[in-house]
């Protein structure tokens, strides 16, 4: 059994999810948002870090997983993307655990089956595969994704080195 945090970061709102990796599926742990509310940026940086510790000290996960970088449109909102990503990572790997990034494509890949797949349908397939009901917002969804996506990964990695495949 492995407990995964997985991140959607933002300069605004950053995601997060938790689940755990069980013989034969998963389980969904907790899920949530940090709604960062400075003004002054490096101020919102500091409340992605101190919030994402707290989340780490409060579900103890053993691995984390986050979106690698992409470009955006816009290169302010991709610098600010790529600082509150690095607030994240170092938030986490100051705790100690081993950080994973995947493209969004794999996570597209492995939740929903289709690299080109769009957020709704990646918050969909996440309620079904983690038995979610009620609202699930986005950017919590997305973590979530990005859970499963590691948990997928891990468990091929791990049948390679066995050299078992069923």
């Amino acid at each position: 059994m492995m407990r995964i945090l997985g991140i959607d970061p933002g300069s605004r709102l950053t995601g997060y999810g938790i689940i755990e990796e069980l013989p034969g599926g998963y389980k969904y742990v907790a899920s949530g948002s940090i709604r960062v509310k400075a003004a002054y940026f490096p101020d919102r940086l500091k409340q992605i870090f101190d919030s994402l510790l707290e989340v780490v000290e409060l579900y103890q996960p053993e691995q984390m997983a986050i979106e690698q970088v992409f470009m955006h449109k816009n290169a302010d909102s991709a610098l600010k993307l790529g600082q509150a990503r690095g607030a994240a990572i170092c938030a986490v790997h100051t705790a100690g655990l081993p950080v994973f990034e995947y493209a969004a494509r794999q996570v597209k890949q492995a939740v929903v089956g289709k690299g080109g797949a769009d957020k709704l349908q990646v918050q969909h397939m996440v309620k079904i595969l983690l038995c979610i009901q009620g609202e699930l917002q986005i950017d919590a969804s997305d973590a979530l994704g990005l859970c499963v996506c590691h948990a997928h990964y891990q468990q091929t990695a791990l049948r390679l080195q066995q050299g078992v495949f069923r």
